[in-house]
């Protein structure tokens, strides 16, 4: 008999979670999977289990506390892996308790032997939420293996498989086509085997299920009757109970959930509150003089005629990406002050040695474009005047300033706008990054960019040369402070200071962000950049 400590496993990336019910008290026997508590992120609700089978010494926690990976949250009396304490100075208990033991006996046998039942969660989306499973890849009864693909999933900007963590048998599959995930979900219940023959595990469900039977919320419905007869709002920091599904609803509606009263079990907060919330403060705002039809910025909002009276019209559905990409661009127009500074860089010299690079470039299978000396020039830009790769905390009023260096290309694909990202653009030569670019271009096309590849630039390069114009006023993708815009490039007279010479003059729109740089360091970068490209040996110093 020993006392062993109850800690946080592994939180599948989430730095903190807050313990939102306890689920077993001192004195209580548990076999190893019982739930002990429940925790919740803002992307999941999760039971944290029994590492063990044995009785419950003491509880260190409480609801309300938020843990961490690695804190202790009671001690479990570990007797062999008996779930009861009875001594055995009782003969008559002692002969029947066995056969009551057999499944927490039993749970370290799977484990030597080579199966165990696992249900199958969600990894970490980088931060996205509510994605639609477009596909299922397994059925019921499938022999799976590691890394097989279990769905398909599309964000707004790409298309993934989530694999299987495991090797075995698939069971029961708890997700359908339509359905949305997100980060912890559960997708598929299986028998994971170690090495072992998946055809051992045809007596393991129904004894491998059981632990995980008595779920925790049971309790919750006798509970809700007080919270309901309560018509107070919580008390300022009060905690707040809502559900992940409820929790993006209020991020996406801008309602503050500590002033939402929860209508659900023990007080929590369900969809219709948010709804209700939301509802009864419009209405305040448009009975109270707000501007009706407005965006929730204090901007009165474009009233649309009734466009058939002038001929006739048809509508289609926005596609998610051009809905994200219509946000994105709406919420940093209206949040970054936008200044753009004009330029024009002569490139005559860096065409013609990029035009000499043909023959290499055949050989090596990729093709050469202006963009691998545009990134070079812009990283090492970037490099000389760090006032640029910094992005703005508002809110502590600090300025995180980068000590690296990624550059996002954005890319014009049949389905939107997309913005794959260069990552240490500074320590790649001109071949990788060409190679580079092609790859991420056609995986952008073909909707197959991981949410990884399209997160953390400092800096953002958009190009329009290869279709025409001279000069346009690209906006800044926040939180990055400046964005290049580059037009197509054309012969123009310049004066040499005894003639007009014909030179390639590529014109520069520099975007930045007026809260973090100024105009005099705008002009200066367009000018550091245009000495760069125009020398391309420049680079090498």
């Amino acid at each position: 008999m020993s006392e062993q400590d109850i800690t946080v496993p592994d939180l599948g990336g989430a730095d903190e979670v807050e313990i939102i019910e306890i689920t077993v008290s001192v004195g209580d026997a548990v076999v190893e999977e019982d739930p002990i508590l429940t925790v919740e992120s803002d992307k999941a609700t999760v039971e944290l289990p029994a590492p063990m089978a044995g009785k419950i010494t003491a509880i260190t926690v409480k609801v309300g506390d938020k843990v961490r990976e690695g804190d202790v949250v009671g001690r479990l009396d570990v007797a062999g892996g008996a779930v009861t304490e009875e001594p055995p100075a009782e003969p008559e208990p002692a002969a029947e308790e066995p056969a009551a033991e057999v499944p927490p006996a039993a749970a370290p046998a799977p484990a030597a032997g080579g199966s165990r039942q696992e249900v199958v969660t969600v990894p970490p989306l980088d931060g996205l939420v509510d994605i639609p499973v477009i596909e299922v890849n397994v059925s019921e009864g499938d022999t799976v293996e590691v890394d097989d693909p279990l769905v398909t999933v599309e964000s707004d900007k790409a298309t993934m498989e989530i694999p299987s963590p495991f090797a075995g048998k698939v069971g029961k599959i708890l997700v359908s086509v339509g359905d949305k995930i997100s980060e912890g979900d559960r997708l598929v219940e299986m028998t994971a085997v170690d090495g072992g023959d998946v055809a051992a595990e045809s007596s393991q469900p129904a004894s491998a299920a059981a632990p995980s039977a008595p779920q925790a919320p049971a309790p919750a419905p006798s509970a809700a009757a007080p919270a309901q007869t309560s018509n107070e709002l919580p008390p300022a920091g009060a905690k707040v109970h809502a559900g992940p599904a409820v929790r993006k609803l209020a991020r996406e509606l801008g309602a503050d959930l500590s002033r939402v009263k929860g209508s659900g079990p023990k007080g929590r907060i369900i969809k219709e509150d948010v709804q209700a919330y939301i509802k009864q403060h419009l209405q305040q705002a448009q009975s109270g003089g707000g501007v009706s039809g407005g965006t929730g910025t204090g901007i009165p909002g474009v009233k649309l005629p009734d466009f058939s009276q002038f001929g006739e019209i048809e509508r289609e559905s926005m596609s998610r990406m051009h809905i994200a990409t219509a946000r994105n661009m709406e919420r940093s127009w209206l949040n970054v002050p936008h200044v753009t500074q004009f330029d024009d860089a002569d490139i005559t010299e860096m065409e013609a040695f990029r035009k000499s690079l043909k023959a290499e470039g055949d050989k090596r299978g990729v093709k050469m474009t202006p963009l691998p000396f545009m990134l070079k020039a812009c990283a090492r830009a970037l490099a000389d005047m760090p006032q640029f790769n910094v992005a703005l905390d508002l809110d502590k009023q600090e300025i995180i300033r980068k000590r690296y260096i990624h550059i996002g290309v954005a890319v014009d694909t049949p389905a939107g706008l997309v913005v794959p990202v260069i990552r240490d653009v500074d320590k790649k030569g001109l071949w990788d990054l060409a190679r580079e670019v092609i790859e991420l271009a056609e995986k952008a096309r073909d909707k197959k960019l991981k949410p990884a590849e399209m997160q953390g630039a400092c800096f953002t390069i958009t190009s329009l040369g290869g279709i025409g114009g001279t000069a346009f006023t690209p906006i800044v993708n926040a939180p990055e402070v400046a964005i290049l815009g580059i037009s197509k490039a054309s012969m123009k007279p310049v004066w040499d200071g005894s003639a007009f010479q014909p030179r390639l003059m590529l014109p520069l729109s520099l975007s930045y962000d007026h809260r973090a740089v100024n105009g005099a360091d705008g002009a200066r970068f367009t000018n550091r950049l245009s000495e760069l490209l125009g020398d391309i040996r420049q680079l090498l110093l």
